[in-house]
């Protein structure tokens, strides 16, 4: 500690030398031709840049300096001289320190070690920073830090930096794969008075002006189904969505989902969809269909191959898979199997979350490449079409990918009066939980439609190689200090 406060004394004073000098030790503007790491990658000699970056090392070789200017994009070699940029700016570079952020003009020049660098001939000081950044070598390593400080993880480990630029390459990729196909995005309200679309408990709030209550979503679900009865009939959102509900390595109460509907299609060519989809981003973002997870020793931990087609089979063939005569058991001898099989089931739990519970623990957590469940049990998913041949289940699929749900597509039930019955059911009766306007615009005709929903936060761990939902969110939710 009070090693810390020392450096925080020594950069204070730096502060102060640099306004004694004249010097605005927080900068303003300055014109950049080129981010630190388009440098390099498409480095041509001999020609003039103005750059812009954090120092992230410095080399002191006495009368010249070697430092790397990074950002968001990668870093470029700076090689500063005191007689290219005089006394009075090299007295003035002797009270910066390795995080001050700098503007630098010069010309690119390639190293006797091969390196291409900027050989500066002014540097403008941007930003002093007034505490020193963690260990170049260890970064931050802390994950209660690099959670609650994502700047410092972003500044110290190129890890982080590659996982969130894929995500805004996932995210971006989605839409331009979805405008390609004639889908158009579209926004709905996040704050709602009924919450619905979902199970899940909501966040709630307060309207003043109105003097209401309103609910932070669960799913746009139901307000993306009256823009189909208003006749759009290829739509997405891509947005947040809350849940009051626990937090793991796989859940974050506030996260991004997409949700997409295609009037006139089901749930198989949604499927093709998505398929095709996640295959495109594995490829443009990732650069090939199989997908590598690293441990922290940097050997690989699993493999998960997303090469077309893939396999799609019935929730029912896949828990007979586990136990061939499970349908045959009655509901006490279901039970029986499973405490004799490790498995914890509440005793308040319905016959069908008993299967369910099997279905997750038995096949879901251990299926790593792509899986379409298909032809789930109704009770399961009451906003989709009870299948014609087999009442007892639903036209959907569940996709899984690396142990998780990753999407689960429907086709929609459009007939008001099986909607209003399986809304009245899953509210237990409590009516004033329904979304009375939502079924009254079924009743003006909504057409028959597939949807689909995908979980952007699972499906960036999965193509980024992140095991913890932490890793790809910027600022994920943590417990108060």
């Amino acid at each position: 500690m009070e090693e810390t406060t020392e450096l925080l004394a020594v950069r204070r004073q730096k502060l102060e030398a640099l306004r004694a000098a004249g010097v605005a030790p927080f900068g303003a503007r300055f014109e950049i031709t080129s981010s630190p790491g388009d440098i390099p990658a498409a480095f041509v000699e001999g020609v003039r840049v103005r750059t812009a970056g954090r120092i992230t090392a410095h080399r002191n070789m006495g009368k010249s300096h070697f430092l790397d200017l990074s950002d968001s994009t990668g870093k470029v070699q700076i090689y500063l001289q005191a007689k290219e940029v005089g006394p009075e700016a090299a007295a003035i570079f002797e009270h910066l320190d390795i995080g001050d952020w700098i503007g630098v003009e010069g010309d690119t020049f390639t190293t006797k070690a091969g390196e291409p660098s900027v050989r500066a001939s002014s540097f403008t000081v941007l930003s002093k920073s007034l505490r020193p950044l963690p260990d170049k070598w260890h970064g931050v390593q802390d994950t209660e830090i690099k959670y609650r400080q994502r700047y410092l993880d972003l500044i110290s480990n190129p890890a982080s930096r590659e996982i969130f630029r894929k995500r805004i390459a996932i995210v971006a990729g989605i839409r331009r794969f979805l405008d390609d196909r004639g889908f158009i995005e579209v926004e709905t309200p996040m704050m709602q008075r009924i919450p619905g679309g979902a199970a899940a408990q909501p966040f709630q709030t307060h309207h003043n002006a109105l003097g209401t209550d309103l609910f932070l979503r669960i799913a746009p679900e139901l307000y993306l189904k009256r823009l189909l009865v208003g006749g759009f009939t290829k739509i997405f959102e891509l947005n947040r969505n809350f849940r009051n509900e626990g937090i793991s390595r796989r859940h974050n109460p506030e996260f991004t989902m997409l949700e997409a509907y295609w009037a006139f299609a089901d749930f198989e060519q949604m499927a093709s969809l998505v398929e095709e989809m996640v295959c495109h981003l594995a490829m443009t973002v990732c650069g090939g269909h199989v997908i590598e997870h690293f441990g922290e020793d940097g050997a690989v931990t699993k493999k998960i191959d997303l090469s077309p087609p893939w396999r799609r089979a019935r929730y029912s063939d896949l828990i007979r898979s586990v136990k061939a005569d499970w349908y045959e058991l009655g509901p006490e001898a279901r039970r029986e199997w499973c405490a004799a099989n490790g498995l914890d089931i509440s005793h308040c739990a319905e016959d069908f979350e008993v299967t369910q519970h099997v279905f997750e623990k038995l096949v879901e957590e251990k299926t790593m490449d792509p899986l379409f469940v298909t032809h789930c049990p109704k009770e399961l998913v009451p906003l989709a079409k009870q299948n014609p041949d087999d009442p007892s289940v639903v036209d959907v699929y569940e996709l899984i990918i690396n142990g998780q749900e990753i999407s689960p597509g429907y086709s929609e039930l459009n007939d008001p009066d099986i909607q209003r019955a399986r809304l009245e059911h899953q509210s237990g009766g409590e009516t004033q939980k329904l979304d009375g306007e939502f079924l009254q615009a079924l009743e003006y005709g909504m057409p028959p439609a597939g949807g689909i929903g995908i979980g952007i936060d699972r499906l960036v761990m999965m193509l980024a190689g992140a095991e913890s939902i932490r890793d790809v969110i910027f600022f994920p939710h943590m417990r108060a200090r």
